[in-house]
């Protein structure tokens, strides 16, 4: 494929927004494909490719250009991808054939180089995770295929695969993960199929915490940091449309995003709400399981969004972990005496994990552990998570 002028100044521009304005990579992008909707197919995913392919390989191309200028690290993206680079594209580092020498060098360069993190987080990683952190590395850097939960409120998992099929939509079942699909890598799901409401697009990783929770219909769910929704929505097919549930958030603009979605995937028992002064106040002891999706470093996820490991910063996970331990304190008070919390993370680091668990029940002692979760992305292929289900002793 050649390389199309206005196509290689689009990736610029999504790349300095990225690096230099500390944008979300995907959201860049679909504003990109928004604003320029006559480029094909094959156009947007030469752009998509492009762009994750950089951020993130940064470093890694970095070193193999000789700068970390964009237009160099494209240079080097596209070289590694096959491209023949047209005359009319300039950049600041190394020609073409010291970079292919160069990159024969990468495998005797530092971890945090040849697998493209911040110094600070290669070694915070390989602090906490031991030798583990080369493997659960290595699997974030792979690209993430598509996963798909089937919604029971509307069919069952083989009626799912037989409408994609007639769709021409390619799925696998996951072992391990009772309600997902996967498509085969590099595929995506038309947004019209999305908007059906049969399927939800979430990580088998993602679908793999609610079970925990053990609902069943008639409860009374909290989901405390619902955000879009994804396991919200779950909760509710899990729950058989029965129940009722509570999803916060302090964002209103997601909760929006989740009342599109709970209409258009036939749910009914949700109500939202954004965290007020009086939300906790008021709802003491009236739940029986409560789902804290708490916010966390996100490195689990690190396949999907790439930028995330540059816009990261130690404070940030500090702060981060200080607010995981007042959610988790704060929402065991939704609890009646015999309601179960689940906290998770999409994090692969004990700090935000088993050690919040262990620090809250040496703090507290009428709460134990009952059990626990870990989701590794180099074991599974799935994205990293943890899950720990507290009950009162």
């Amino acid at each position: 494929m050649r390389i199309h002028r206005i196509l290689a100044e689009a990736c610029e521009t999504i790349l300095g927004q990225v690096f230099d304005e500390g944008r979300v990579l995907d959201r860049v992008v679909a504003q990109a494909f928004k604003a320029n909707p006559k480029w094909g197919k094959r156009d947007r995913g030469f752009v998509a490719e492009s762009v994750w392919e950089v951020v993130r390989w940064y470093r890694a191309l970095g070193f193999v250009a000789g700068s970390e200028d964009t237009r160099s690290l494209l240079a080097a993206a596209w070289r590694r991808q096959g491209f023949d680079l047209p005359d009319w594209w300039q950049w600041a580092g190394e020609g073409v054939d010291e970079m292919a020498k160069r990159e024969s060098m990468l495998a005797s360069q530092s971890r945090a180089v040849r697998e493209s993190v911040p110094d600070w987080l290669d070694s915070l990683g390989e602090s906490e995770l031991g030798e583990r952190w080369d493997a659960e590395l290595s699997a974030l850097n792979l690209r993430a295929p598509v996963f798909l939960r089937v919604n029971r409120l509307m069919a069952t998992k083989e009626e799912v695969v037989s409408w994609l099929g007639d769709e021409g939509v390619e799925v696998a079942e996951v072992d391990g993960a009772s309600d997902a699909l996967v498509l085969p890598l590099g595929k995506i799901l038309p947004k019209r199929l999305v908007q059906d409401g049969r399927v939800e697009i979430q990580d088998a990783g993602s679908q793999s915490v609610v079970p925990l929770l053990g609902v069943e219909p008639g409860m009374r769910v909290v989901d405390a940091c619902a955000g879009a929704g994804g396991k919200t929505l779950q909760l509710a097919s899990a729950m058989q449309g029965s129940g009722e549930i509570l999803a916060l958030d302090v964002v209103g603009r997601k909760l929006s995003e989740l009342k599109k979605r709970a209409g258009r995937a036939g749910v009914r028992n949700v109500r939202m709400e954004e965290w007020g002064k009086d939300t906790l106040k008021s709802r003491i002891g009236w739940a029986d399981r409560v789902l804290v999706d708490a916010p966390c470093s996100g490195l689990g996820t690190l396949r999907r969004q790439p930028d995330l490991k540059w816009r990261l910063s130690p404070e940030a996970i500090e702060e981060t972990r200080d607010l995981q331990e007042r959610l988790i304190e704060n929402c065991l008070e939704f609890l009646n005496p015999e309601g179960k919390l689940v906290y998770a993370t999409c994090s692969l680091l004990p700090s935000e994990n088993e050690r919040q668990i262990a620090d809250l029940l040496a703090r507290d002692s009428r709460w134990e552990l009952e059990a626990e979760l870990k989701i590794s992305p180099s074991e599974t292929g799935w994205d990293g998570f943890y899950a720990a289900r507290l009950g009162m002793r």
